[in-house]
């Protein structure tokens, strides 16, 4: 009896530290350890690896609706908030909260079908009111991140906005008197200033209304898992190609006005690539939010058969 309440102790300890193989050996040598609410803690500690070995095993649905000495079912743990150091390897209270309603919902999900009863069900709805009381802090700073940051990203989407708007009627070398159509209108390089004027001129539009919606957001749980993320990655994505586009329109016109002058143009296209670094640091946070919203998932839902 002492030798298996020795691993009981051995296998939640792996089960804290995400050590999925010495997990899977304990738990082929004694399966009893699987009724050691090892899954529950897994949950409680957020090791995502070891928790989707309940995929994995023949009796899922008697795991996943276990209760623990304490009378807890996996959605109470679910409903507590992450470790720190689990917290602050993510980037943003924003992906914080999201990361956080992702676990949540991973777990309702295999709770509810693996139960058949309704999400509404009196235990349910008690442990969807302590993730709201557990996350209540997380939940105002990852509302405050995301407005914040549009606040910022809205500036200087209407910044270019006024900019390739007015770029657009006062087009470089002016307007033929007699016709009234631009003197450079036949030339290519001016249908590239065109072009690109528009494809600016209607990202950055895009981009503020984005960002628009999203400080009008209700700012919901769920608001968190795709919308808020969503709307965020559409901005940022428009605003890289209005900052891009302006820049092509730019150097075009510049080309266009002084093309015998290249001791001139030469260094001020050097200079036009500068943005660039705006796009390049922003561009970490684009593919994260990305990721964590539409990438694969930190879930394994087919494991193979281990036990």
């Amino acid at each position: 009896m002492a030798e298996i309440y020795g691993l009981f102790d051995t296998v939640r300890l792996a089960a804290q530290n995400g050590i999925v193989e010495l997990v899977i050996t304990l738990c082929k040598a004694k399966p009893r350890l699987l009724l050691s609410s090892l899954f529950h803690h897994a949950i409680e500690c957020r090791q995502e690896n070891v928790y989707s070995l309940v995929y994995g095993t023949g009796k899922r649905n008697y795991l996943v609706t276990l209760k623990d000495g304490s009378g807890k079912i996996m959605l109470d743990y679910a409903a507590m908030l992450s470790p720190s150091e689990k917290l602050d390897g993510i980037a943003g209270a924003a992906l914080q909260m999201q990361r956080e309603r992702q676990w949540y919902k991973e777990v309702e999900s295999s709770v509810v079908t693996a139960t058949g009863a309704s999400p509404f069900k009196e235990d349910y709805l008690k442990a969807a009111r302590l993730f709201t009381q557990n996350h209540k802090e997380l939940h105002e700073k990852g509302e405050k991140w995301m407005k914040d940051t549009s606040s910022s990203y809205i500036i200087v989407s209407a910044l270019i906005i006024t900019i390739m708007f007015a770029a657009a009627f006062t087009i470089p070398g002016g307007n033929n008197q007699e016709t009234g159509f631009p003197v450079f209108l036949n030339e290519k390089l001016f249908m590239v200033f065109i072009v690109s004027d528009a494809i600016s001129l209607f990202s950055s539009v895009t981009s503020a209304l984005m960002f628009l919606c999203i400080l009008t957001s209700r700012y919901a749980e769920d608001d968190f898992l795709k919308s808020l993320p969503t709307k965020m990655i559409i901005g940022i994505s428009t605003l890289f190609i209005s900052v891009a586009t302006m820049m092509v329109a730019y150097s075009s016109a510049i080309f266009l006005m002084l093309r015998d002058k290249l001791w001139i143009i030469t260094p001020i296209f050097f200079l036009a690539g500068i943005p660039v670094i705006f796009v390049w640091m922003q561009f970490p946070l684009l593919v994260e939010i990305f990721v964590s919203t539409y990438g694969r998932g930190i879930f394994n839902r087919k494991v193979k058969r281990w036990i």
